[in-house]
């Protein structure tokens, strides 16, 4: 019977080890998995606080609630029949009824180039049926206004932005055509800097193109390090060539990294004679983009074969002739200054050069606008002095993004300076019948521009 005893004790601490073996590995695993996405931030909007995070089964990117980074807004869901198909982080949303701004804030300490993303499904959550219209701010410009079609397409809108500080503040505005809500933001650190050559403009995803693709499949991490999404394209009169073989995505240095899986498929045109044509339509004919154009060679070309090429953007000759950098590896050619269009489409010709015996080849591309983001910041020693003083005191009110731009949504109590290209000042401060009890702060000695207390 003793034995017995001994036997089942021994069973069970064989167990107890055994699971702590295996939660030490899940654990290792686990780690293992937030070391590839090192500063990255995947917030799923209204997400409940006391829920747990989760790896999106689709991307294995890890989610988070956003309440850590927002004071405001209404935790919603959108109606179980249009969950089907999208991707977790869609199912919750956090909206706004209160407010005419309501803004989440980042401190972001991973170099100062960022992909920025945010993602809208209204999805009924209301049940109203009705969709808002309302604005996208990042800080204190005015980033997108955000008009949705139907009640189940997930509208994307994607930035790349260069800090000017070490934090920034996406904000939603209510412009009186329904209550501002979002599901997803995710932001993503570029840590070569590799489209900082803009002159220090913002970077608005127009185009990502994964050209003559093979699984007719969008493509995002882990496939690409940075999380760009590769939306398929193909065309009828072009030719698809692809490799099983791994291309090397950073084969000129440029930092780019296309995703592998992108590069190892290309097209050429069916007719050797012809070139590579893509026509996008564009609303606004006023805006200006730069273009970033990735190739790799996917055929061994023989001793007397060649494939040199001419990129046109719309009528104008933009850069050529040349060859691609090797076999299997990465040539990416981009804008040093922003282009015009012509009329209501952007378009690119990639054309055979005059002593190429091959036709040109394409694999991936990249379009953006410009965004010229204007409005300065407010001084960032009257910014850090007056949060200490709102984080101290305790309130709550709308005191959320730039305490004084844009003007229009000044905090409640204060009055800024606006003086042409300096950024705005703090110049008085109004906290009575606030409420307030205890000693005066400090801090207030730091809003050095004070006229008023």
């Amino acid at each position: 019977m003793n034995l017995m005893k001994y036997k089942y004790l021994f069973i069970n601490m064989f167990k107890c080890f055994l699971f702590s073996v295996l939660a030490g590995l899940a654990l290792a695993v686990s780690q293992v998995v937030a070391q590839d996405q090192t500063g990255f931030i995947s917030l799923d909007c209204g997400l409940p606080s006391d829920s747990e995070s989760y790896n999106e089964t689709t991307t294995g990117l890890h989610y988070i609630s956003d309440y850590d980074f927002v004071e405001t807004g209404d935790s919603k869901s959108i109606l179980p029949e249009f969950q089907a198909g999208k991707q977790q982080e869609t199912w919750h949303l956090r909206s706004f009824p209160e407010e005419l701004r309501n803004c989440y804030r980042f401190n972001l300490t991973q170099g100062n180039e960022y992909l920025i993303r945010a993602v809208f499904l209204y999805g009924n959550y209301d049940e109203l049926g009705n969709l808002p219209k309302f604005d996208l701010y990042l800080g204190p410009n005015k980033w997108e206004t955000i008009s949705l079609t139907n009640a189940s397409t997930v509208s994307i809108k994607e930035l790349i932005h260069v800090l000017p500080r070490s934090y920034l503040h996406v904000c939603l505005v209510n412009t009186g055509s329904g209550v501002p809500f979002i599901n997803a933001i995710e932001i993503r650190p570029m840590n070569n800097g590799i489209y900082n050559n803009t002159e220090s403009v913002s970077l608005n995803l127009f185009a990502r193109l994964d050209v003559a693709s093979e699984s007719n499949q969008t493509i995002r991490y882990k496939d690409d390090v940075y999380d760009r999404i590769w939306i398929p394209y193909n065309k009828d009169e072009w030719k698809q060539l692809s490799t099983n073989l791994t291309i090397d995505s950073d084969g000129d240095n440029s930092g780019f990294q296309p995703a592998s899986i992108v590069m190892r498929t290309a097209a050429v045109p069916k007719n050797v004679s012809g070139s590579l044509d893509i026509s996008l339509k564009v609303d606004d004919p006023s805006l200006q983009f730069y273009t970033y154009v990735h190739f790799a060679e996917i055929q061994k070309l023989q001793g007397n074969e060649s494939r040199e090429m001419n990129i046109f953007l719309g009528e104008e000759y933009w850069y050529g002739p040349f060859n691609i950098d090797g076999y299997l590896s990465t040539t990416t050619i981009y804008s040093i200054s922003a282009s015009s269009i012509n009329g209501g489409n952007y378009t690119i010709s990639i054309q055979r050069a005059e002593n190429s015996t091959l036709p040109p080849i394409l694999n991936a591309i990249e379009i953006f606008s410009v965004k010229d983001f204007l409005e300065l910041q407010t001084d960032e020693n009257d910014v850090d002095a007056i949060m200490k003083i709102k984080s101290s005191y305790g309130l709550k009110r709308n005191w959320q993004g730039d305490p004084c731009a844009p003007q229009a949504y000044l905090w409640d109590g204060l009055n800024c300076s606006y003086d042409g290209n300096d950024p705005p000042r703090i110049i008085s401060l109004n906290l009575s019948s606030w409420g307030l009890i205890g000693e005066i702060l400090s801090y207030l000695i730091n809003l050095t521009s004070i006229e008023y207390l």
